[in-house]
């Protein structure tokens, strides 16, 4: 899951409404319940943002999320 810094969110290179993810990060666990959810945000992403995604996740009760450092820019 990436998000940058204007707090657009793609999920396998998909955009996705924040609102959106817990309903996709559902199916994505109902083919595959051993999947880890990894968090990219960029720096400047602000951090409610950051914070409505993992609460998605939560939602969707993903139990596998790794947070990880941010790709180059």
């Amino acid at each position: 899951i990436l998000v940058n810094e204007s707090g657009k969110v793609l999920i396998d290179d998909q955009p996705i409404l924040i609102k959106n993810i817990s309903k996709a990060v559902e199916k994505l666990i109902g083919k595959n319940p051993n999947l880890i959810f990894s968090v990219q945000t960029h720096p400047l992403t602000k951090y409610q943002i950051y914070i409505k995604v993992l609460d998605q996740l939560k939602l969707a009760k993903a139990s596998k999320i790794s947070i990880a450092n941010p790709p180059s820019y």
